[in-house]
């Protein structure tokens, strides 16, 4: 794949670099902040190859790619003037709660990567200790043990940093601020003078605030305001160190003296709070969460728990991620269930690609949105499995020890271990045997359609789709792109043209034109969907030996000209010519017929959709 090619186009979709506010990307997804989110073509960005969905939550208008998604956004912001959030992104409309997630979110996002890894890094650990490799005497662990608390010990000044980029205030100033609370003339006072200090007089409770995360949110969200006063009434001649100055000189007494103990106690109440629950209910409380965190996270309030989450972690450790973990666990059962129950190579295949980034990683939106969502039948499995794993989590009080993406190798940063481990085997299982037993595809009025025939009455509705090409017909299933052929876009039919011409095949809107012209999308008069996409990776090609005869808006007729395209040129560039025919919506229809044709004409009947 084309990183290059393929970002241009998703930055295109999303209304061009003018309609980006600002972009930033966390495991699986981008995530834009955009001007006016009704330039984005959300339904032609979902039929874009290499995106697996496309999700609005949060204030973000969210692009799920999956594991290369940092490639894309490296060669995104190579060419387009856009980065990570600022002061006029975090203007954008929306409620308090939905800010407020869209801040957490963005803070945490670039530092994704440096957690996992130093959560991975205390699990290795932990395992080398129990297998006796390592002493905890020793320098070798000393020294990686430092490595993989490093971020968890300094995060007050990453999240310093990170949060004062989100809302558009100076991030050094606001590491500053962080590390502050953890300099050692001001930890010493915590030794030397006890629980208590003063400054002008002024009592000070003092507290530790390594690994802490309310504290800085807090301090920081004072620090923005107060910066945005500064920089209105300063000169601007002596902003650049009068601004800074001032800031530290004010905020930190004042975090230190009210804002820090404010944000402890706060972090410590919730826990303490969950910890309660627990205690009444913990199997209630585990069954709720486990069963309901597929809802959670695709929504994005799953962002709103980290905070408490490492608050806990500070504290002891975490119960709500080792019950939240179950749902993990669940998917990739689930995706496990579908590759020994599908016959479809295909399926098969795309379902065993998914299984071991969720097992090994705990990265489970191929899942969520390659599967689960592309068959809702599946869903209330997720939240059984879930709920099952997550209520005995609860019942047993397993805690996270470290902050860690849950699967199966990081199944030693929780404790007990045991019992935690038997609850996501149980998670697995329970996922894997539901699809077998019950299957996974959603159910369609197929027969009760059939029924009526038989019977002489009418089907509701049919539409006939006459065929964009002249060439030889082809399954979707041997089609070389495994999006197409999974039907993860929908259902349809495959052409190997040998007419470089593609027509209309129903009347109705051109609701697409791609700029490299390689593929198009149509909406006909009865509402059928249709992508018409010309070659199988020729996104890449950059429009060269293509050329559109219609633009977006345009009516067109069955049998009219879309495109011109040369098929010599493109096998010579190296790419197939291979053309899918999805219908995009097909879960409008009860069914797609095809009209089983080795060969066919333009114009000619391809495929029946049935209403």
């Amino acid at each position: 794949m084309s990183y290059q090619g393929f970002a241009k186009e998703i930055v295109h979709l999303v209304g061009g670099e003018q309609n980006i506010a600002s972009v930033v990307h966390c495991a699986t997804r981008l995530r834009f902040k955009l001007k006016d989110p009704n330039k984005a073509n959300k339904l032609t960005l979902q039929n874009l190859d290499g995106v697996l969905s496309v999700v609005e939550n949060g204030g973000q208008f969210q692009v799920v790619i999956g594991s290369h998604v940092s490639e894309v956004y490296k060669e995104l912001t190579k060419f387009a003037n856009v980065g990570a959030a600022t002061k006029s992104e975090n203007k954008s409309k929306g409620s308090i709660g939905t800010q407020i997630f869209d801040i957490i979110s963005g803070s945490f996002s670039p530092l994704l990567g440096a957690i996992a890894g130093s959560g991975m890094l205390k699990v290795l650990l932990n395992i080398l200790i129990m297998t006796g490799v390592l002493s905890e005497d020793s320098g070798t662990y000393l020294i990686l043990s430092a490595a993989g608390n490093a971020v968890f010990y300094f995060l007050p000044i990453f999240l310093g940093i990170t949060i004062s980029t989100r809302l558009g205030a100076n991030p050094y100033v606001g590491g500053a601020i962080g590390a502050a609370l953890l300099e050692p003339n001001f930890t010493s006072l915590l030794q030397n003078t006890g629980d208590t200090s003063h400054f002008l007089g002024i009592p000070v409770v003092l507290m530790k605030y390594s690994s802490s995360v309310f504290p800085v949110f807090i301090a920081i969200g004072a620090y923005v305001v107060l910066d945005r006063f500064l920089k209105k009434n300063i000169h601007k001649d002596i902003q650049m160190f009068l601004v800074p100055m001032l800031s530290l000189i004010i905020i930190v007494p004042i975090t230190v003296i009210a804002l820090g103990p404010f944000g402890v106690y706060l972090g410590n109440g919730i826990g303490q709070g969950i910890s309660f629950l627990s205690t009444k209910s913990g199997m209630l409380t585990g069954a709720v969460m486990g069963g309901a965190w597929i809802f959670i996270v695709l929504t994005g309030l799953h962002w709103g728990f980290t905070p408490i989450v490492l608050a806990n972690l500070a504290n002891g450790g975490d119960p709500l991620l080792a019950m939240a973990s179950a749902a993990i666990f669940a998917q990739v059962g689930l995706a496990f269930g579908i590759f020994l129950k599908t016959k479809d190579k295909i399926l098969k295949t795309f379902a065993g690609s998914t299984l071991l980034p969720g097992a090994l990683s705990g990265v489970t939106e191929p899942i969520l949105y390659g599967l689960i969502l592309r068959n809702k039948r599946t869903i209330p499995y997720i939240v059984i499995s879930g709920a099952v794993g997550g209520a005995l989590n609860g019942f047993v009080g397993a805690k996270a020890m470290s902050l860690t993406f849950p699967s199966f190798l990081s199944i030693p940063a929780y404790s007990p271990l045991v019992s935690y481990t038997i609850a996501a085997l149980i998670s697995f299982a329970f996922a894997t045997i539901l699809p077998l037993i019950f299957g996974y595809e959603d159910k369609r009025k197929k027969d009760v359609e059939e029924n009526k025939l038989e019977a002489g009455q009418p089907i509701a509705k049919q539409e006939a789709i006459v065929s964009p090409l002249t060439g030889v017909v082809k399954s979707l299933a041997e089609v070389d792109d495994q999006v197409f052929a999974s039907e993860a876009m929908g259902k349809g039919i495959a052409i190997e043209p040998t007419v470089g011409k593609a027509v209309s095949p129903v009347n109705g809107i051109v609701t697409t034109v791609f700029p490299t012209g390689h593929a198009i999308g149509i909406t006909s008069d009865d509402g059928a969907e249709i992508l018409i996409h010309i070659g199988i990776n020729t996104v890449q090609l950059e429009g060269r030996y293509y050329t559109s005869v219609v633009k977006q808006g345009d009516r067109v007729s069955q049998g009219d000209l879309l495109v011109n395209f040369d098929i010599e040129k493109i096998k010579e560039a190296g790419y197939p010519v291979t053309t899918p025919v999805i219908i995009t919506n097909t879960d409008r229809y009860i069914d797609i017929i095809d009209m089983k044709k080795e060969v066919v004409q333009a114009k000619e009947s391809l495929l029946t959709l049935v209403v």
